[in-house]
């Protein structure tokens, strides 16, 4: 009776979920980009993971297979290994206090001062807004460089993209 107590106990307790998971596996990597096989489900822009925990943003869907930028060295991923999709849209945090802060690809702070606490996420991929709705910019951004600051005025606000050594 014991026994029948305790297996009638688990049965009640068993759970009946199933969960399907979208993976895939590593056909090659390298430069930043992994092609994966499988992945038949993924969305555009979605968040993968590799099984050693490196993220990726799946961009290039093809029929056979998928391109997936890295957000990490990826040193560590190798054919073979197995990626799941996560079913989030790629989103990064936004906040004031991102401000003056040196981030990572993923948002993460890499400048030592801390975590960077965000109430609201956003795609990364959402359009920017209208020129009308914008605030006009009105405050120069100083890049440090004189020769540059006095041939190309830029904006502080403006859409620009800016590219420096590492050590800048």
């Amino acid at each position: 009776e014991e026994i029948s107590n305790i297996i009638r106990e688990r049965i009640e307790q068993y759970n009946r979920e199933v969960k399907i998971v979208n993976t895939g596996t590593v056909l090659q990597v390298g430069d930043g980009i992994a092609r994966i096989h499988g992945l038949d489900e993924v969305m555009a822009g979605e968040l993968v993971e590799f099984e050693e925990g490196t993220i990726g943003i799946a961009l290039n869907l093809e029929s056979n297979n998928v391109g997936v930028v890295l957000m990490g060295d990826g040193l560590m991923i190798q054919e073979g290994s197995s990626v799941k999709a996560t079913g989030r849209i790629a989103q990064i945090p936004v906040s004031e206090a991102y401000l003056g802060r040196v981030i990572n690809a993923l948002a993460k702070p890499i400048d030592g001062r801390g975590e960077i606490l965000a109430s609201e996420y956003r795609l990364i991929e959402s359009p920017a807004p209208g020129i009308i709705s914008r605030r006009s910019v009105y405050e120069p951004l100083q890049t440090g460089l004189i020769a540059i600051d006095s041939m190309i005025p830029i904006g502080r606000g403006q859409r620009e993209l800016i590219i420096g050594d590492r050590q800048t």
